[in-house]
């Protein structure tokens, strides 16, 4: 593995938004809770940002269609998004990291990853964990799932081996036993339609796309073939990345299933860019480029930016442009991520809030 003695921690909260909604409301304790948009009795569109896991007991997962939800669980409580409400969350979750690791890396509204290398050891960083979760959970009454790894892939690979509530350790003698028995699909960046097309190859776990021959998967994914061969062998070179130097802003959401509606696709760009400029007044920041990520089923991603006028926080402007960049899009082709960024930024604190790199088309 080449992840140069690094301790790396992924803390994923649990059902987030879902969460501090029931933290809110104690009463929907126990109750599906789905957070999203607005069902209108299964004719809504747009999708689901989160729901409870007493919701996914009856199918509903983040990123389905909200019609879809609906049809799983007419009986649910539906909530609106409340971005302000889970933003407030994130902040004091995000102080209570910063305050354990030397660098952090937020990566969503949710979710970070911290360098711990600084505690030493695996069971130190172990007992980093267990105190993190504490806290958050005494502080904020929210609970976390954490994953130690040796590095960013696996770490995040082990913060949901344990959901809801749990702690992963992966030291790095047993990372490749770990990830071996583990479906192809949890690998990042690995969805459904990737993962049947490396099951027609004969490829079912992590363990059978280590040992496959690479020449096969560039065949058949190019140049991303040779990534995810890499993270099924462990070696993951990718640092923790602060926040100094950093300038762009964006949120992605990854469909569970792959789709192709113009409606459910124009939503969730809607949703994106409100959420892009909601962490950009955060920081103080205007923008100046819109950028909007669409990838295909399969690796092929491809990029859209405009360059506006003037530099801006209005958020209809930025929903304006980055739903326009989405038309050319909109070709029948079933899409199975989507993301929006905004990039050349002044003002503020500049800072990278992204689950994933933006791939150049």
């Amino acid at each position: 593995m080449t992840t140069g003695g690094r301790i790396v921690l992924h803390v994923d909260m649990d059902s987030f938004f879902a969460s501090v909604e029931v933290r809110r409301d104690p009463s929907l304790t126990g109750k599906p809770v789905i957070v999203g948009a607005d069902p209108k009795g299964g004719a809504g569109r747009g999708v689901v940002s989160t729901c409870s896991y007493e919701a996914r007991r009856y199918g509903v997962h983040s990123g389905m269609p909200i019609s879809r939800a609906y049809d799983l669980c007419p009986h649910g409580v539906y909530l609106p998004v409340d971005r302000p409400l889970y933003v407030r969350a994130s902040e004091a979750i995000m102080a209570i990291l910063s305050r354990h690791a030397g660098r952090i890396e937020q990566v969503s509204i949710d979710e970070a990853y911290l360098d711990v290398t600084g505690a030493g050891s695996f069971p130190a960083a172990e007992a980093l964990a267990a105190a993190i979760k504490q806290e958050i959970r005494e502080a904020a009454g929210l609970t976390c799932s954490i994953g130690v790894a040796p590095g960013k892939a696996v770490a995040k690979i082990a913060s949901d081996y344990k959901k809801p509530d749990g702690l992963t350790v992966v030291s790095p003698d047993e990372v490749a036993g770990f990830l071996a028995p583990l479906p192809v699909e949890k690998i990042p960046g690995v969805g459904k339609k990737t993962g049947e097309d490396l099951r027609q190859m004969g490829i079912r776990t992590i363990g059978d796309l280590a040992s496959c021959d690479i020449q096969d998967l560039i065949a058949r994914f190019g140049r991303a073939g040779i990534q995810v061969h890499r993270l099924a062998r462990g070696i993951d070179d990718a640092g923790v990345q602060g926040r100094e130097g950093c300038k762009s802003v964006s949120r992605e959401t990854t469909f569970d299933e792959d789709t192709a509606d113009p409606g459910t696709l124009s939503g969730v760009v809607a949703e994106l860019a409100d959420a892009v400029a909601g962490a950009l007044a955060a920081d103080g920041l205007r923008c100046r480029t819109v950028t909007v990520k669409v990838r295909y089923s399969g690796f092929e991603t491809h990029t859209r930016s405009r360059t506006l006028p003037r530099f801006t926080a209005d958020p209809g402007a930025i929903r304006r442009a980055a739903s326009g960049l989405l038309l050319p899009f909109l070709n029948g082709r079933s899409v199975r991520l989507i993301g929006v960024r905004l990039s050349t930024l002044e003002g503020g604190r500049t800072r990278q809030a992204s689950i994933d790199e933006f791939l150049p088309s």
